[in-house]
């Protein structure tokens, strides 16, 4: 647009009527809007770009109302009936899963094989050092408001209300090693190696002796489930050596780009769809509680310890963390992904939301494509804050309800082994729940004890995955932020590079050498 002659920094004369049309002083006239906008076109566009948020938060709201009518139905609901009202919401679930595979791979080959090996190394290194400091700050405030508030020691007596799973850390650890390095990458698309404690009675022991010994043997089995942690794995080494490639790896670099724009326009298409399923997601949930009033009175004290440590983390210390740091205002960040909170809300994965969360963090907040490629995928499989705060409180509640002794040294080994297994932990719904054994066994509590709060769990766990997706984004943003440097480098050295192929090819052309 020209440049407007006689036109002033402090607005534009019209000279058909001699009116000066004011402008905002830090903008250049030719990009000026001469037009006002009606309070009623504001309120109109301001809609139209938040009605994906507005429709997530109303169908948040009409699944528990559809679930609490639904339960006051006589007779109940059985299994059946059930699963038809969640199978809109199973839907939803099956598209985000669908395209966690394609996104994850072509964002982190992509976004790796367009970064040189020192950036990629420091970006990563940022993006480390931010995981650990604010999952260990989770587990510590997690500590802080159990020992405060010590809600074992208060409301009803708690009901066992299943069975647990019998877990070894030593295996756990070794399973988390083994799916790091996958045997068969094909395999790992729908399967991931899980050592299963296998019960037999001791050979020696006659089988109808009381007195048997139990003897639970290791057994490494294939599981149903994506590897996500293999997958990162390959793809950041894949990455990484394509970039160093240069030319020869360029035809790898531009498929995967395409394979990451193709599935994020995909992204856009399931997102709209994401209001219906989270309906019936929320409302079959709710339906299938046994006795809300009775769990909620005998689990009051906790739900409470840990939705205040849930609060806190997510709305005061990653705010402050990224006010201190990019010295902006953190709201306005986190306004930009409460499409992918919602969501997440209504998921109860990370890796369900993945796709969300990057394309809110690049069109709503302007992260760089090439730190979004690489912190997202990375965050979603190992960034675990609200998991690692949940694993403290429900392990010292635990300790609380059968008045066992905490003493300073059992706290520390909570905090560390909660952020360790909260790292470990895989970004599907109440993934925590096995995680929590390790520390359980860690500090010499009851492991059958993590049955006494299953009958919450499946609520904490999705307020706890926004918080999940939440500090994924937060990092997101404070090493985009810190990487700045880095990527004008490269920017100009991509600059550099065109303008010599540019000025190489006009050379050609003009001594008739065909390109």
């Amino acid at each position: 647009m020209a440049a407007v002659p006689g036109a002033e920094k402090t607005g534009w004369k019209n000279y058909g009527t001699g009116e000066t049309i004011a402008i905002p002083g830090d903008m250049e006239p030719e990009t000026k809007i001469t037009k006002t906008e009606s309070k009623s076109e504001a309120i109109k566009r301001t809609l139209k770009s938040n009605l994906l948020l507005i429709l997530l938060i109303i169908s948040m709201g009409i699944g528990v109302a559809l679930g609490a009518g639904l339960r006051s139905v006589d007779p109940p609901f059985t299994k059946r009936q059930i699963l038809y009202l969640r199978f809109p919401g199973d839907l939803l679930m099956n598209m985000l899963q669908m395209l966690i595979l394609p996104l994850i791979v072509s964002s982190l080959v992509s976004g790796l094989a367009s970064l040189d090996t020192r950036s990629s190394g420091r970006i990563g290194l940022r993006a480390v050092v931010y995981y650990l400091t604010t999952t260990l700050a989770a587990v510590i405030l997690g500590i802080i408001l159990t020992v405060a508030i010590r809600p074992g020691s208060k409301g009803g007596a708690v009901e066992k209300t299943g069975e647990s799973k019998v877990v070894e850390p030593a295996d756990t650890f070794l399973d988390l090693l083994r799916q790091m390095f996958p045997s068969n990458l094909v395999q790992a698309c729908f399967s991931k190696p899980v050592t299963e404690q296998v019960l037999r009675v001791d050979e020696d022991a006659n089988i109808t002796d009381v007195n048997a010994t139990a003897v639970y043997d290791p057994v490494v089995e294939m599981k149903p489930g994506m590897n996500v942690l293999g997958l990162v794995v390959f793809s950041i080494f894949l990455g990484i050596i394509i970039g160093r490639l240069g030319k020869k790896g360029q035809p790898l670099v531009a498929l995967f780009e395409s394979l990451c724009e193709a599935t994020m326009v995909l992204v856009k298409l399931v997102i709209w769809y994401s209001p219906i399923g989270i309906i019936f997601l929320v409302a079959a949930k709710i339906v299938e509680m046994e006795d809300p009033a009775k769990t909620f009175e005998q689990l009051l004290y906790y739900f409470i310890t840990v939705m205040a440590g849930l609060v806190i983390h997510g709305f005061i210390t990653l705010p402050t963390i990224y006010f201190i740091i990019v010295r902006k205002n953190p709201f306005k960040f986190i306004y930009g992904v409460t499409q992918a909170l919602v969501t997440a809300i209504g998921t109860s994965s990370s890796s369900a939301t993945l796709p969300v969360t990057m394309k809110n963090l690049e069109e709503n907040n302007g992260v760089d494509p090439r730190v979004i490629k690489f912190v997202a995928p990375v965050g979603a499989t190992i960034n675990m804050d609200g998991t690692a705060l949940y694993e403290a409180v429900a392990v010292l509640f635990i300790g609380q309800v059968n008045d066992f002794d905490l003493d300073i040294g059992r706290i520390i080994i909570v905090s560390i082994t909660a952020t360790a297994a909260a790292i470990g932990a895989a970004g599907v719904p109440q993934a925590g729940l096995v995680t929590m054994v390790i520390v359980l066994t860690a500090v010499g509590f009851p492991t059958d004890d993590v049955t006494l709060i299953l009958a919450i769990d499946w609520l904490l766990d999705r307020f706890r995955t926004s918080v999940n997706v939440m500090g994924d984004a937060i990092g997101a943003g404070i090493v985009d932020h810190l990487s700045k440097k880095e990527i004008r480098k490269m920017d100009l050295l991509d600059s550099v590079e065109d303008t010599e192929n540019g000025v190489l090819n006009i050379a050609y052309e003009e001594a008739g050498v065909k390109m």
